[in-house]
């Protein structure tokens, strides 16, 4: 709930919740029970449908939607541990990393008939009760790699060809599911821009590995959201969260996450999602028309929990994330079209970040205390 709090307060009006993932299953399902009781963390680390309503309402009630994720067919792994004949390339080490983007490895199987049950009754339980708090449902499909289904008793084939028509199956029969509960579908750019599918008219496409997504996305035709990882993604820079190996060579040193540098607030500023969009050269790969610019929902900047807990969220958060917020609200152009003086926004970002602090958000720090207490400020003498 502090967290809803501290997203209302810095006019944040959406929270997405990715509630699931290769390692985790923290949401009860009564329909499905082992699900989290085997899948979650431990007991006690996994949100009842009472909490999850009272999640929802909490936001609701402060102008924050919550719309939830559970990402498929990639990141499904930890159902194996409840239901180990519905996944495909489970756990596969050490050669993980050719099976998925991070371990455990394990994917839904793409053409059984028992995942079909599954996901039937795992959508017939849960989507009813999140449905009269949120208008959208997150179905995943980010990060989906084709050589798990290799090892899949129901496909044996890692050929895109073969794949691709089974993942449109797939996405279609849980998008039925998302409709009949009356919300809207969201998936990751990848279900549209790699593997092609075709998506209903309604479904919102989210976009994270480019500005030119956005692009990709509203020329064909789709709403979409906006997040490039390289500016947006505020878990990165932290540091490597899987071990290296031995190696008498080292390769992995300096140990860098895969999204390295982290993103500073003043990166995070000047980087509009909608920057590199064009409304006039009809001949750059980033033209969209001016009539779809409805299209284009908003932004999303994101923080993932491979490396953040409760001990640590608050600090890897904010202020950043406030700085992303001005941007999507009012842009980091001044009246005159040019950019905003930096300057100027981190004396303000600083005063917020010690209001936040006030508040009890355990917020990082902007710039040290002279910076805001000298009236030249903190600024680059221009010789770099």
């Amino acid at each position: 709930m502090h967290t809803i709090d501290v997203l209302a307060w810095n006019k944040f009006n959406r929270l997405h919740l990715h509630a699931t993932d290769a390692q985790s299953w923290p949401l009860d399902i009564p329909a499905l029970p082992e699900l989290s009781t085997r899948g979650a963390y431990r007991k006690g680390l996994s949100y009842s449908p009472q909490q999850l309503a009272d999640i929802q309402e909490y936001g609701m009630y402060r102008g924050v939607q919550v719309h939830i994720e559970i990402d498929m067919p990639g990141h499904t792994s930890v159902i194996a541990l409840a239901y180990p004949d519905l996944i495909t390339a489970y756990n596969i080490q050490p050669n993980w990393s050719t099976y998925a983007a991070e371990p455990p490895s394990g994917s839904l199987k793409l053409n059984s008939s028992a995942v079909y049950d599954f996901l039937g009754t795992l959508w017939e339980d849960l989507l009813p009760r999140l449905s009269p708090y949120s208008a959208y449902f997150h179905t995943g499909g980010d990060e989906v790699n084709v050589n798990a289904y290799s090892l899949d008793d129901t496909v044996r084939s890692n050929q895109s060809s073969v794949v691709q028509p089974l993942i449109q199956t797939f996405v279609n029969y849980n998008h039925d599911y998302v409709r009949a509960a009356g919300m809207t579908p969201i998936v990751w750019e990848e279900m549209l821009l790699d593997w092609n599918l075709t998506l209903g008219s309604d479904v919102v496409v989210q976009t994270w590995l480019s500005d030119e997504s956005v692009a990709k996305v509203v020329q064909k035709g789709h709403k979409v959201l906006a997040g490039n990882y390289n500016y947006w993604y505020l878990d990165c820079g932290h540091g490597a969260w899987v071990d290296p190996p031995p190696s008498p060579t080292n390769p992995y040193y300096p140990y860098n996450d895969y999204c390295t540098p982290l993103k500073n607030w003043h990166l995070i500023y000047t980087q509009s999602p909608f920057a590199s969009l064009s409304t006039t050269n009809t001949s750059s790969a980033a033209y969209i028309s001016p009539s779809s610019l409805d299209l284009i929902l908003g932004g999303e900047v994101h923080i993932w929990s491979e490396k953040t807990d409760p001990v640590n969220f608050d600090a890897v958060v904010w202020p950043r994330a406030a700085a992303a917020a001005e941007v999507l609200w009012s842009g980091n152009l001044d009246a005159e079209g040019q950019n905003r003086s930096l300057v100027e926004v981190g004396r303000r970002l600083g005063v917020w970040r010690e209001r936040m602090v006030n508040r009890g958000v355990g917020a990082g720090v902007v710039q040290m205390v002279w910076c805001t207490q000298d009236e030249r400020g903190c600024v680059a003498d221009g010789l770099g």
